[in-house]
């Protein structure tokens, strides 16, 4: 049933629905980099993490039945690329973002070479949880499926902006990201706390991946990101490395990504497509803004490359 049917009411819930399924795999990469960021670090990598996170999970659920195991595997596979990224970074001389595109490349490559035998096989989806059981309307009923990892997502975005003020765990990331001596002179190992922190994020970002092969789009291609992982990036600057920044700007962004489908499912044919590229114009503008010279960024970790 075409959208056109509950007309302009059409709009907001084609958006409701598509900032929910959109913004799922920002949540998770996001928050994913927040800690590495947090912890002083960043990888731009994520983007390759995230694609073959996808492709691996992917690869898992169509082979043993079961989606869960497909996105434990993917996050396992997004922590061993932290765990290399982290350890490569911890070298003198070595820049983080340079090593960051490396992976991503690396990434990405990998995820190509061994996903093409997954292109035509179909894997179990993801479950989701319909909170529309309330409304007759099937345009309704379907906005409010909402998938399990999102709801994750939201907990875990609370659970973090808990942890960095309460807990030891959260203080240790913290103090390492603002300055290496005075990590060092608490005792700390500010190369090992980095390590696990990329670690931490990779598997975090890979499970965005797995949201996006095994739901939403819910199938392997190659160009299944769209850049999601470069945009994470921008997406935590804009939210001042805040895990509950980092959801609202995660939705924003699913918003804005699904502003152009909204309108098409509606009836406007006339330049909508030119509404797909709002998430990239946001990302462009959030960049721009962000990255005057004459100022530091608010809430920036001290050790971060675009502090120094």
């Amino acid at each position: 049933m075409a959208a056109t049917e509950i007309g302009l009411w059409g709009v907001p819930l084609a958006i409701l629905a598509g900032a929910i399924r959109v913004s799922t795999p920002f949540i998770f990469v996001s928050l994913g980099e927040a800690i590495t960021e947090r912890s002083g670090r960043i990888n731009l990598g994520l983007e390759g993490t995230l694609v073959f996170g996808a492709m691996i999970a992917y690869a898992i659920a169509y082979l043993t039945g079961s989606p869960w195991l497909g996105v434990l595997a993917a996050m396992a596979s997004g922590a061993v690329f932290g765990l290399f990224h982290g350890w490569i970074c911890k070298f003198p001389k070595v820049n983080d973002i340079a090593i960051g595109i490396a992976m991503m490349q690396f990434g990405l490559g990998m995820a190509f070479f061994f996903g093409k035998a997954f292109i035509q096989p179909v894997a179990p989806h993801l479950p989701a949880i319909g909170f529309g059981w309330w409304s007759s309307v099937p345009q309704v009923r379907a906005a409010l499926d909402v998938n399990v990892l999102f709801l994750v997502g939201i907990a875990l975005a609370i659970a973090l902006y808990w942890a960095f003020r309460n807990t030891r765990i959260g203080l240790v990331i913290r103090v390492v990201g603002d300055s290496s001596d005075a990590a060092r002179a608490m005792g700390l190992n500010p190369d090992a706390v980095r390590l696990l922190a990329t670690a931490a994020g990779g598997a975090l970002a890979a499970a965005g991946g797995a949201y996006l092969s095994l739901y939403y789009p819910g199938s392997w291609t190659e160009g299944i990101s769209s850049g999601q992982g470069l945009m994470a990036v921008a997406l935590v600057i804009f939210a001042r490395w805040n895990p509950l920044g980092c959801l609202a700007a995660a939705i924003l962004f699913g918003g804005a990504g699904a502003l152009g489908p909204a309108l098409q499912s509606v009836g406007v044919t006339g330049g909508y497509y030119l509404f797909y590229a709002a998430p990239y114009v946001l990302t462009l503008v959030i960049m721009i803004v962000t990255s005057s010279p004459g100022r530091a960024v608010a809430g920036a970790p001290g050790e971060l490359s675009i502090t120094r």
